[in-house]
């Protein structure tokens, strides 16, 4: 797929994208993704290895399965997920060359940023 921004119409084609990228918006998402760049993985690994809880885990797991991003090898009763495209590992070695030619000033962003998130954590305390 080519991403492409075509006029008034422009966003219909950027929905896979934009689908891909939310995918990975989450941190915990993102750590699992990194943690598979090593190699296959069970979700009792990643809950020890990652600090969370084995239901947040298998959610992620089945939102990136869902995704079409990692795929799972049954054998015995344990089942090894695999990320199904190193592709997706040399997007994210970009992302990092990006984050550093910016000085990470995404970081800053009012609305995803380090501030937002610290906000909602604080939002979230107070309920």
């Amino acid at each position: 797929m080519t991403i492409e921004y075509s006029g008034e119409d422009g966003c219909k084609g950027l929905d896979p994208a934009a689908a891909l990228f939310h995918s990975l918006g989450d941190p915990a998402r993102l750590a699992i993704v990194k943690r598979m760049a090593h190699g296959e993985v069970r979700v009792s690994q990643l809950t020890h290895e990652l600090g969370l809880a084995q239901s947040t885990v298998s959610t992620h797991m089945a939102c990136l399965r869902d995704c079409g991003l990692v795929e799972g090898r049954a054998e015995g009763r344990s089942v090894y997920y695999s990320l199904t495209r190193p592709e997706l590992m040399d997007m994210l070695a970009q992302a990092e060359i990006l984050l550093a030619a910016t000085g990470n000033a995404v970081s800053l962003c009012p609305t995803y940023g380090t501030a937002a998130r610290e906000n909602d954590t604080i939002q979230e305390s107070a309920r």
